[in-house]
């Protein structure tokens, strides 16, 4: 049910190290006992003076095989739709949006791998992914170029029986926990071209500069391709009309916000429990009875249930599209349609994603504002992710649609 309480408490520190004899599955109590690990992790981190990496998480990840969640179950996965993926990604946020939104470029390769219409090269990497490996993004580029186009200066050329990379990509977010990273580059024929290739090859430097606001611990940073060797088999030209939309990479980040609400929800609720003292204007004379405090939480709870609620609606228009493929190849109208739920979540979303954020700061007086307990770290994380991909531009893109029928931008890429 959206917006659930999760006790993170259940798992106790001397309980043994997690092991997996199988893929989590959603619904399992192992899926539960990784999401409750995670955020003891998370939280044992946010206590320290430094910023420590989530790479305990991580490998529990590949431990655990939740990357192979969308993955047939005969494949060696855990048999999820995309409902049950976003509502597991919901959960992973909730515990460490760092780790949820670190996953993001994994989840969307995999779903790329499932259409794959060439059955041998689908379960060379079904196989892969079922074993546990991470894969990464090398995507984004700073230049003249418009985002989300696929037009790039990293170049592709030729070398003997191969190809050397080399270029520049930037917010590679995830990719210094992966085994695995996606690149997109130009051919010198001019064609658009990726690559799926291994972290640890001679070449790629993966520096970890991000600095952002929020989302601090997602390894955003630059990505150096240096003369790397890529092999001919490695390289695939995208074909631009196999996914007209890309309504899971906007959804997903919809998803990490979901998450964080449901903490927003938790520590309103425990910064009123906690105080014992008010003002002396106050409706009552205990925190916890104050009716006025009560209808602000009443208010962030509300914003996170509909948060989650329209993840899972854009989600299941997802569901449909995904389902439709024939022959690598989505039927448009569905893709158009979660393209269109997706943007139409973002909008409401971010806007009381925001809100739920500085409301929280109305029920804990001054005291919530210390650095030591960390609380704006909710509003400078989904403020971070909000900004991936312009509001504004998907209000008016839906509104041209609802008015002149004009379709929403293909190809809208955002890393």
């Amino acid at each position: 049910m959206p917006n659930s309480k999760t006790n993170f408490n259940r798992l106790k520190e001397t309980d043994a190290p997690l092991e997996f004899t199988e893929p989590v599955k959603v619904g399992s109590s192992q899926l539960e006992q990784l999401i409750i690990t995670i955020a003891r992790d998370a939280e044992k981190r946010r206590k320290k003076d430094c910023e420590i990496r989530p790479y305990f998480a991580m490998e529990l990840i590949r431990k655990s095989k939740l990357g192979a969640l969308r993955l047939p179950v005969e494949k060696g996965g855990g048999g999820a739709n995309i409902r049950d993926l976003f509502s597991s990604i919901i959960r992973l946020a909730e515990a460490d949006p760092d780790v949820a939104h670190s996953l993001r470029s994994h989840f969307s390769y995999v779903e790329d791998v499932l259409r794959i219409p060439n059955e041998q090269q689908r379960d060379k990497w079904l196989k892969i992914i079922a074993k546990g490996d991470i894969i990464g993004n090398a995507y984004t580029e700073i230049s003249s170029k418009n985002v989300g186009k696929y037009e790039f200066e990293t170049t592709l050329s030729p070398d003997g029986d191969g190809f050397r990379l080399n270029g520049t990509k930037y917010f590679s977010t995830g990719t210094m926990y992966s085994d695995w990273v996606l690149v997109t580059a130009s051919s010198i024929e001019g064609n658009t071209v990726s690559a799926v290739i291994p972290t640890n090859r001679d070449g790629i430097v993966i520096v970890d500069d991000w600095d952002g606001i929020g989302q601090k611990l997602t390894g955003s940073g630059t990505t150096h391709l240096n003369n790397v060797f890529v092999h001919k088999h490695e390289v695939t030209l995208i074909d631009k009309t196999k996914t007209p939309f890309n309504s899971f990479l906007q959804l997903f980040l919809q998803a990490v916000i979901a998450g964080i609400l449901r903490n927003v929800v938790t520590d309103a609720s425990a910064l009123v429990r906690g105080r014992s003292r008010t003002f002396t204007f106050a409706s009552a004379d205990l925190p916890a009875k104050d009716p006025q405090l009560q209808q602000i939480i009443g208010e962030i709870s509300s914003i996170a249930f509909a948060a989650e609620t329209l993840v899972i609606a854009a989600a299941e228009a997802l569901d449909k599209a995904a389902t439709s493929v024939v022959d690598g190849n989505i039927n448009f109208q569905l893709s158009h349609e979660a393209s269109l739920r997706a943007a139409q979540a973002k909008v409401i979303i971010d806007e009381l994603a925001l809100k739920a954020s500085t409301l929280l700061f109305d029920v804990g007086g001054a005291s919530a504002t210390r650095q030591s307990v960390k609380l704006d770290r909710h509003w400078r994380n989904i403020r971070t992710l909000a900004s991936h991909n312009p509001t504004v531009y998907k209000a008016r893109a839906i509104g041209n649609f609802i008015v002149n029928d004009e379709e929403l931008p293909i190809q809208e890429v955002y890393f």
